[in-house]
């Protein structure tokens, strides 16, 4: 009887699951169908033909042919994106000449989200940049208070800010009306550009410029898996118009004009907003929108296809540089990741391309945009510090992050949300100050400490100041006890971690008046800190930062990742008119200018200062500009000792790459590990990916793929000996010597020897090349388990000529 039963509710099962597996079959979704490198031999209307054909191979009809497509990708990227059933992806991926087939996803991609110029070391006097900008005088000092940054004073006038110099920004579009896309006093649009302006809700031709000379839109994707668009349920415009924020941050971080007297929040980190190429030529690519009926803080979507059809634009249009601060939520092949597609040809064009290392750290390889043909930028910190005060009544101070500038006038008294809800809230969330949870009765001229936990951080001040209270301390509870999260509040805030709750909580309780008072968030750059100060998280800068992502490199760990870092905690931008700060629905306050944190901060830096490099030294290849970039980088933060991490401990190039990179200092590196893009396809054979250029065929015997020309070197479980082959080109001689002459240094990872065969390199003039070996062998004691062989271990080398240091990270685990 029981085998009877069974055997009924097996066929049951099936009977209910086959419809189901013909439905999902037979479900359409929008895949990408990648070809490669173009032929060069057809006109764009015979591409499209092409793609025509191979769609009509698996549709019924050329009428649902045509239908389905969404892109026809045929200036450099060769493929198209097309409504299909996973049955028809399937057999076009079969086909011949097809490289890869994946399948768009809303969730596949996120965004990852001034003082910080200055403290890279491209400081200017007041005057602007050197046509102007909103200054008068046009004059410049470079002169910076770190003495690691005095090498560069006339890098900026050399590289004439950028000038010349067209950056694409592929983000969620711009708001054209800023300050910092002036184009005021700025030069012609390069005769080079091939761009348009293109129209849409609230954008017309006119908010484009000599600033920002191009811009264009891509919904196409959205739209397919979303539905037709819709103003009120997307929360943007069906246009470049940004309305998010984060495309008009970025953008100005990397080129926006130099405007004085700019602050968030009423006075926040006041001072000069500056673009790191002021100069430079703005093309916008907006790829990015918002999801329909979520709220904005909760991020954009990126689809591969819409992002795809930008880089294919943008290369066509003419763009120098290309960057991104867009990555995966999960690591994925180079050739299903459209980041990584688009990037590859864009280096062939010698478009430098930098992307954002991620916001998932501190965890182990939780990176993307791990491709070596992209400069991968990590997250670091500046040394200015944005800083609030609690006092209590019994003499108790608390210093913290904040960047809440509203002000008290006297002590308050001070009660627990807990204590004063209105009847009916469950004591579960009675202390996390929700909407229309507290008692205006019990909380008019109260400070209220809540608790976080369920419900937005910035709503809880919302709803102290609706029942009345004129200050709140935000404490965490021990489940979410992850640090401090700085927000511009509706009153004034502090914000405390759960060891001072247990404190503050001991105060109300003990205490027949407990009163508080809260001090509003002051400017502060280290070591310039006040005697009084009892702030506890003071350090050297740069830092990197915990949220920043973190190699090994998921996709190939013979590829170090990330490359560099750049500034990317708390940096002040341009923001969009249609957004507030805090892009919680509920804040309806608006800025100018914005505070925000992330590697989509970072890597904009980096990309103005590759605008410069470009300006100065205009046939650099991508590779050499990375190179310079990275073996140029400083190890050290200000105090002259190594870069810590988040916890205080030394980072590790699994965090911070090369160093905190330094432009002025990358204008003259000395040696550079150059490499073509036929180096990155001999890269890809040795990962089985041969089919990426029909004009190119991998070799019989394939090299293995740690012997790419890259500035930096990972070996994942050593066991004996590896030899490591580079190539470095030079790029400048030692003063007016007529030899360079390079000795080679290392400071090894422990348990391994590391030695260059040779480790002299003579040379007599520019663009002369030299090869080397570098020999990595596990020592005897430590090859016998005296510690953990799962476990990388760090070390560097580098090449010295008496001026130039030319440095390299390495990176190894043993078997």
């Amino acid at each position: 009887m029981k085998t009877k039963a069974m055997r009924l509710i097996c066929l049951s099962l099936l009977l209910f699951l086959v419809p189901l597996l013909t439905s999902c079959a037979k479900e359409k979704q929008v895949y990408i169908v990648y070809f490669g490198e173009h032929k060069g031999d057809k006109a764009l209307h015979e591409i499209e033909d092409h793609h025509h054909s191979y769609l009509l191979s698996v549709k019924a009809s050329t009428v649902e042919a045509k239908s389905s497509l969404v892109y026809s990708y045929k200036h450099s990227i060769n493929g198209f994106a097309a409504e299909l059933t996973h049955d028809e992806a399937s057999r076009l991926e079969k086909l011949k000449g097809v490289v890869s087939v994946f399948k768009s996803n809303p969730r596949k991609y996120k965004t990852h989200t001034t003082r910080s110029w200055e403290f890279v070391g491209l400081k200017e006097e007041e005057g602007g940049d050197y046509r102007g900008g909103d200054g008068d005088d046009g004059l410049h000092n470079y002169e910076v208070n770190d003495d690691r940054f005095r090498v560069g004073r006339k890098f900026l006038k050399k590289a004439k800010h950028g000038d010349g110099v067209i950056v694409g920004v592929i983000d969620s579009g711009v708001w054209p009306e800023s300050r910092s896309f002036s184009d005021k006093g700025m030069g012609p649009i390069p005769e080079s550009w091939r761009g348009i302006c293109q129209t849409g809700v609230a954008f017309n031709s006119s908010h484009c410029n000599r600033k920002i000379i191009g811009a264009r839109y891509y919904a196409r994707g959205y739209e397919r898996y979303y539905g037709p668009f819709n103003a009120a349920a997307n929360q943007d415009f069906l246009s470049p118009r940004d309305a998010d924020g984060h495309g008009s941050h970025t953008s100005s971080t990397a080129v926006g004009r130099r405007v004085d007297g700019v602050s968030a929040f009423d006075g926040i980190a006041r001072g000069t907003a500056s673009g790191g190429a002021s100069l430079a030529h703005l093309a916008v690519y907006k790829a990015c929108w918002a999801v329909p009926n979520v709220d904005k803080s909760h991020g954009n979507t990126c689809f591969d296809e819409d992002m795809l059809a930008a880089f294919d634009d943008a290369i066509a249009d003419g763009v120098h540089v290309i960057s991104i601060s867009i990555g995966t939520t999960v690591p994925h092949s180079y050739l299903k990741d459209g980041i990584a597609i688009g990037a590859l040809h864009a280096v062939k064009r010698d478009i430098v391309v930098t992307a954002s290392a991620g916001n998932d750290g501190p965890g182990a390889e939780t990176l993307s945009n791990a491709a070596p043909w992209i400069i991968t930028v990590g997250a670091s910190s500046l040394d200015r510090y944005f800083i609030g005060r609690l006092e209590l009544g019994d003499g108790y101070k608390y210093e913290s992050d904040s960047l809440t500038t509203l002000k008290m006038d006297k002590f308050a008294p001070l009660v627990y949300a807990a204590d004063v809800v209105v009847p009916g809230v469950s004591m579960n969330y009675a202390s996390l100050c929700l909407p229309n949870s507290l008692s205006p009765e019990l909380v008019k001229g109260k400070v209220v400490l809540c608790l976080r936990g369920h419900g937005s951080r910035i709503g809880k001040s919302l709803e102290v100041k609706r029942a009345g209270g004129v200050g709140m301390i935000l404490g965490n509870s021990r489940v979410s006890d992850d640090g401090i999260h700085a927000d511009p509040h509706f009153v004034p805030t502090a914000l405390v971690l759960s060891s001072a709750v247990d404190r503050i909580l001991n105060y109300i309780y003990n205490d027949d008046e407990p009163v508080a008072f809260i001090k509003p968030a002051r400017t502060v750059v280290y070591p310039y800190q006040t005697e009084d100060s009892v702030y506890p998280a003071y350090q050297p800068a740069p830092f990197m930062t915990g949220f920043s992502s973190r190699g090994p490199n998921w996709v190939d760990p013979y590829i170090l990742k990330p490359d560099i870092t750049a500034p990317g905690l708390n940096i002040l931008a341009a923001w969009s008119g249609a957004d507030s700060a805090t892009k919680v629905s509920i804040d309806r306050r608006v800025t100018d200018y914005n505070i925000d944190s992330g590697t989509s901060m970072s890597c904009p830096h980096v990309a103005g200062a590759i605008a410069l490099l470009k300006s100065t030294h205009p046939t650099w290849s991508s590779a050499a500009i990375r190179s310079a970039l990275m073996t140029t980088a400083s190890m050290t933060n200000e105090d002259n000792e190594p870069i810590k991490d988040y916890d205080g401990y030394p980072a590790d190039p699994f965090a911070l790459g090369s160093g905190h990179f330094r432009p002025t200092k990358a204008a003259d590196p000395g040696l550079v590990y150059d490499a073509s893009y036929q180096s990155y396809l001999l890269y890809c054979c040795s990962l089985g990916l041969n089919e990426i250029d029909p004009t190119f065929q991998c070799p019989s015997k394939v090299p293995p793929a740690y012997n790419l020309n890259y500035p930096s070197i990972s070996i994942p479980y050593l066991n004996g000996a590896v030899t490591v082959t580079r190539t470095v080109t030079c790029v400048g001689l030692t003063g007016d010597s007529a030899l360079s002459t390079y000795n080679f240094n290392v400071e090894p990872p422990f348990g391994v020897s590391v030695r260059a065969e040779p480790d002299v390199l003579v040379f007599d003039r520019v663009g002369q090349k030299k090869q080397f070996n570098i020999v990595l062998e596990t020592q005897r004691y430590e090859y016998t388990g005296e510690a953990r062989r799962d476990r990388y271990r760090f070390g560097w080398f580098s090449w010295t000529d008496g001026h130039h240091v030319v440095r390299s990270p390495i990176a190894v685990s043993l078997v």
